[in-house]
């Protein structure tokens, strides 16, 4: 046999068994490379996996921002429902104070209109209207001057009749009143049969916390023309 013959052969022998380890050899490197790959995906993973505690921190802090709306809210309805009920208090409150002051003009002028209205053939019925509604103490002082008067209204065969103009409340102060009150009075008399129309003019006080009674009057006079 040749030489290169034979030595083709060893080397021919040399590689089949040189084989196995090459190939285990490589299995060892792919499964090397698996691994890796495996970890680097597996940290990738856990690289966009949101960490823990930084998550219950974003939690917190979105509880906290609505709890804060949620009071922001509260606080508003709080303040406007408070806004709304002052006004409406105060509303009712200028309500009935206008009425009181309506109520205490109505009085005044009824009361001015009754004790104008006058007629020497009956001035029973107008000491009656004279003293109605007035507190007991101003009664005996209307009743005591109404006689007095008649001394005065029988002579002269006076008849005078009364239309409302205004009354206006002067002052309050609690809880009574000051109105100033005016009447037209149509007046007849045996000197003058032609009706004469004048204005009387009276300042009653009343008392809205004794049942509106009137616990003054001025004026009284004026219906006969003097004060």
């Amino acid at each position: 046999m040749p030489i290169n013959d034979v030595e083709t052969r060893k080397a021919s022998e040399t590689d089949v068994d040189n084989a196995p380890e090459a190939a285990v050899e490589t299995d060892a490197d792919e499964t090397k490379t698996t691994e890796a790959q495996a970890k680097s995906v597996k940290d990738a993973g856990e690289g966009d996996r949101p960490e823990p505690g930084r998550k219950s921190v974003s939690i917190s802090l979105r509880g906290l921002v609505s709890a804060a709306a949620v009071a922001a809210v509260l606080i508003a309805i709080g303040a406007l429902s408070w806004l709304y009920v002052d006004a409406k208090h105060q509303l009712s409150v200028q309500a009935a104070r206008a009425d009181n002051a309506a109520h205490a003009e109505k009085v005044a002028l009824d009361y001015a209109v009754n004790a104008a209205t006058m007629d020497f053939k009956d001035l029973q019925a107008w000491r009656v209207k004279l003293v109605a509604g007035t507190s007991p103490e101003l009664s005996k002082k209307l009743s005591d001057a109404g006689t007095s008067m008649e001394q005065v209204l029988v002579p002269l065969q006076w008849s005078s009749t009364a239309q409302p103009l205004v009354a206006k409340v002067r002052s309050v102060n609690g809880g009574i009143y000051v109105v100033d009150s005016f009447v037209s009075v149509q007046t007849k008399t045996v000197q003058a049969p032609e009706a004469l129309q004048s204005t009387a003019t009276y300042s009653t006080t009343i008392d809205s916390n004794k049942n509106w009674q009137i616990t003054d009057v001025g004026g009284i006079g004026s219906a006969l023309g003097s004060k």
